[in-house]
């Protein structure tokens, strides 16, 4: 489809529409794109800011970056997960005290993101934290996680355990 059809969907067309187009958009490579996509940002639908969040990471768009933190408060679990998640993909340093308290979310999907994103990001001030929470989540799925973080924080530090 068209950029210019994609983007005018995101902007009025029906929610399926504007999720669609969100993803589209990420696909595309189309830097042109970024201005439309950070406001689907303050989309009223879930799905959509869902959307356009891992459209702009996907793009690398790095101004998305304060934006996108903004949705770690977001009301939807589903929407903090894929904001945490897009942060780590923007290999974004600004926000690894924000992913730092996002490891204490009520939702395991967002703690999960943002471990693996904190490990993305490779910033050593996220050791601690990741090490208490694989403490925490001895035997499940997301201390697994939160231990890969750590390797992959220490072997890009160049440090031992």
């Amino acid at each position: 489809m068209p950029l210019e059809k994609t983007l005018e969907l995101l902007r009025k067309g029906t929610v399926d529409q504007r999720a669609q187009a969100a993803e589209e958009l990420g696909r595309s490579g189309n830097f042109r794109a970024v201005k439309e996509l950070l406001l689907a940002l303050g989309d009223p639908d879930l799905v959509v800011r869902d959307n356009a969040a891992f459209a702009l990471a996907l793009l690398g768009a790095h101004e998305a970056v304060d934006p996108i933190l903004l949705l770690l408060n977001d009301r939807s679990h589903t929407v903090r997960k894929s904001a945490a998640k897009s942060l780590g993909l923007l290999k974004a340093g600004r926000a690894v005290d924000h992913l730092i308290r996002a490891l204490d979310d009520v939702s395991y999907l967002v703690r999960k993101s943002a471990a693996r994103s904190l490990g993305q990001i490779g910033d050593p001030r996220a050791l601690e934290p990741l090490r208490k929470l694989a403490g925490s989540e001895a035997g499940r799925p997301l201390e697994a996680v939160a231990q890969k973080s750590i390797a992959d924080i220490l072997r890009r530090h160049g440090m031992h355990a």
